[in-house]
């Protein structure tokens, strides 16, 4: 059994991390710790479990075996780094931190303690998604030219009670969050695309600031792939009823999927004509299961370092060329995180 801490109820996820520990045969829910005592103490009582008020403590508990954490994305690398020198498995919500380098460095404790860490990219489970990467990587498409990918939602638009939308109004915090929609819910379509596309390039980005929040509440991101693929990467909190959109473009074919409704279009099928598609392959275990099937088989999770550090690394080079109001280059990017 891995004796489990929650690490903060900060994110709106927590309560879904905390359900999913607790349906995990394999995990036990052993303590709470938040850096907001109130709330953390309400939300131990309400699991049924001991409140911790030191971080340290919990960490260097021997019972506690892994942390799930929720925590204020600019208290993920502090915390993560503790979690990590205190032999303590790890899983966490997106995004890792707010920098590539602040990746690759809790990374190289992560392997030099010995310890699991899995970030929660769960789309990349979905058996449409995977339907998506096996049509891509088929050639029934041909060559591909171009990714279109959105997932949005209205949870900042205002509404009756709820002047900020129905989303908490420390997530429009950017010391706390290190943006706003992008690198939340823009996560998904970061990572969706980049297991498609490959390494990045080049990065052109534009936020939109609705509701005059100190983050964006939209973003439209253009990223220039080293494959010559052409990404564009849409979210948002101010849209009612956008569904979540995949479209891939290639010189043979075109693939449409609407939330989990899809269209294929090819010279090589169905005489060229477009057919939905029902006969899908098996979802993958979700993030949270590959965790702890690679702390108690060391089986490998199919979400990879490769995926969270290039998550950050279009998260990062994202806001820089939206500050600067151009591209950016994601090679500098990387030489410094190299340096």
């Amino acid at each position: 059994m891995i004796r489990t801490a929650l690490l903060s109820k900060w994110h709106v996820h927590a309560e879904e991390y905390a359900q999913m520990a607790a349906e995990n045969s394999s995990i036990e829910i052993a303590a709470v710790w938040d850096e907001e005592e109130e709330r953390g103490r309400k939300w131990a009582e309400e699991l049924g479990v001991p409140f911790e008020g030191s971080l340290g403590r919990i960490l260097k508990n021997p019972e506690i075996h892994a942390v799930i954490v929720s925590a204020p994305t600019n208290l993920h690398k502090e915390v993560i780094l503790q979690a990590a020198r205190e032999k303590k498995h790890i899983f966490t919500e997106k995004v890792l931190a707010f920098t590539a380098s602040d990746c690759m460095e809790i990374y190289e404790t992560v392997k030099e303690n010995k310890v699991k860490l899995m970030v929660s990219l769960p789309r990349l489970t979905f058996p449409h998604y995977r339907f998506a990467m096996e049509a891509a990587e088929s050639g029934v498409l041909g060559n591909i030219t171009s990714i279109r990918c959105r997932v949005a939602h209205n949870g900042a638009v205002p509404e009756e009670g709820k002047p900020n939308g129905w989303l908490p109004a420390h997530f429009f915090d950017k010391a706390a969050c290190g943006g706003g929609a992008l690198i939340d819910l823009g996560a998904h379509p970061i990572y969706l695309t980049n297991r498609i596309a490959g390494e990045a390039k080049a990065v052109t980005a534009s936020f939109q600031y609705t509701f005059g929040h100190d983050v964006e509440d939209y973003a439209a991101v253009m990223v220039e792939y080293e494959s010559g693929i052409h990404g564009i990467i849409e979210t948002g909190f101010v849209s009612y009823g956008s569904p979540s959109l995949l479209e891939i473009y290639g010189t043979e074919g075109t693939l449409l999927i609407e939330e989990e409704q899809i269209r294929l279009k090819s010279i090589h099928k169905n005489n060229g004509e477009w057919k939905s598609t029902e006969s899908l392959p098996s979802p993958l275990p979700m993030p949270m299961v590959q965790w702890t099937e690679d702390i108690a088989n060391d089986k490998e999770p199919d979400i990879t370092e490769w995926d969270v550090l290039h998550l950050t690394l279009i998260n990062e080079a994202a806001a820089l060329s939206a500050e600067k109001k151009g591209t950016v280059e994601v090679k500098d990017l990387t030489r410094s995180m190299n340096s």
